[in-house]
């Protein structure tokens, strides 16, 4: 049975939605091992992956608004086809609340109005507004509000993403669907074959 895959522009944006992703965590957790000179220009990067994944995740929504995804296969439980659902609009929730969050907390710096923000050195990035025009004790308390959003919500993307990944792997090699190859261009390879119950592992 021909593989239904996701159309060519989907697959860019997954992956490179997913690249960013993995390279703007790369990058914040580096920053305790970043000597002190450099440490600006590594947030600067992260500012700007981040904005950048906001607009690659606008973009695929507005893409898979007038492009319908393949469907799930049939053979999918029903319950797992509404994990998967859900999981998928979770993770478009987070995608767009994690670097949403991150410019709120840059808008609310108390530096803010003194030090521009550029997007990857290029061209500045406007602050917003409503935020920099507030109170600067309030300013500073939202500051702190949207900074631990930031924080709480990049956690919840690494457990999702990770979820996400082990779905992937599950129905590849542990069902036999060929769920890695709907995202990946190609041919209709034919299916990976389903572990035998002799080969699963014990329950």
């Amino acid at each position: 049975m021909p593989i239904q895959r996701y159309s060519r522009i989907a697959m860019i944006l997954h992956w490179l939605i997913a690249v960013l992703i993995t390279l703007n965590v790369a990058l914040i957790w580096s920053v305790d091992l970043i000597p002190e000179d450099n440490i600006r220009f590594v947030i600067d990067a992260h500012k700007s992956f981040g904005i950048t994944v906001l607009g690659l995740v606008l973009m695929r929504l507005l893409w898979r608004a007038a492009n319908k995804p393949p469907d799930l296969p049939e053979t999918y439980p029903p319950a797992e086809r509404a994990a998967a659902h859900g999981a998928h609009l979770a993770l478009y929730v987070l995608m767009i609340g994690l670097p949403l969050s991150g410019w709120m907390h840059d808008s609310a710096w108390k530096a803010a109005g003194e030090i521009p923000m550029y997007l990857f050195g290029l061209f500045q990035w406007p602050r917003i507004g409503w935020i920099m025009s507030v109170e600067p004790a309030f300013k500073e308390r939202l500051h702190d509000i949207f900074g631990g959003i930031h924080v709480w919500l990049s956690y919840a993307l690494y457990a999702l993403v990770g979820l996400h990944i082990a779905a992937a792997l599950k129905h590849q090699f542990w069902d036999g669907h060929p769920e890695l190859q709907r995202m990946l261009p190609g041919g209709d390879a034919p299916a990976p074959s389903p572990l035998s119950p002799a080969q699963r592992p014990p329950a």
